[in-house]
């Protein structure tokens, strides 16, 4: 059962103005062609899939990710991203500042940035046959693990420690159908990562 789109955690959102569009500009291009692909999308029964997020350059220890329910929007502004300053993960919490609530996914991205400070941008995307080729091809979550939770939170730190994680930079959410999370150096990195395995799966040069 596909369950994106509800937020599992306890978000604290304080409600904000939106940061400055040249922060999210890279971002939200790369958003514009992720969603083009229908990689980040809206299922027919109106529930919003995928997400895409980096480090705030001046406060690294923020990131700024696309808000919830929003993968209807064939493009967004800055209206459409939050800022998350501060998460939990063993109570579950997170707080964000912006004008929209963070995404469902925002602590698996926190997590991410937690462990390693490479990472500095990360996609999320859904698509059922690149998933199914990827799932245990590359290194990929138990199936037990759902989205959103501090279970999956500890799964990322699992598959970074004991898997060729760090060198693929591409995981298989076994316990999400369809889930695939990328990251990279830059948010230019992350997408290439993606592009590379989606290429393959169509024969098609990226």
């Amino acid at each position: 059962m596909i369950d994106e789109g509800y937020i599992k955690y306890y978000c604290d959102w304080q409600l904000s103005d939106p940061v400055e569009f040249e922060k999210i500009a890279a971002l939200n291009e790369c958003r514009d062609r992720l969603f083009q692909l229908n990689l980040i999308g809206e299922y027919p029964n109106g529930i919003g899939f995928g997400n895409i997020s980096c480090r705030d350059p001046e406060t690294p220890q923020t990131f700024l990710v696309s808000g919830t329910q929003t993968g209807h929007l064939p493009t967004l502004t800055e209206q459409h991203y939050t800022r998350v300053t501060h998460y939990n993960l063993a109570e579950n919490n997170l707080t964000c500042v912006g004008p929209i609530k963070a995404s469902s996914e925002s602590l698996t991205h926190a997590t991410l940035y937690e462990i390693s400070e490479d990472i500095q941008a990360i996609i999320h995307v859904h698509h059922w046959d690149l998933w199914k080729q990827l799932c245990y091809t590359v290194p990929t979550t138990d199936k037990n693990c759902a989205y959103g939770t501090p279970e999956m939170a500890k799964e990322m730190m699992r598959l970074f420690a004991e898997s060729d994680l760090p060198d693929k930079r591409i995981l298989a959410m076994s316990g999400h159908e369809e889930g695939i999370i990328t990251f990279g150096e830059t948010i230019a990195a992350a997408e290439a990562v993606l592009m590379h395995y989606y290429s393959q799966l169509y024969a098609v040069q990226p």
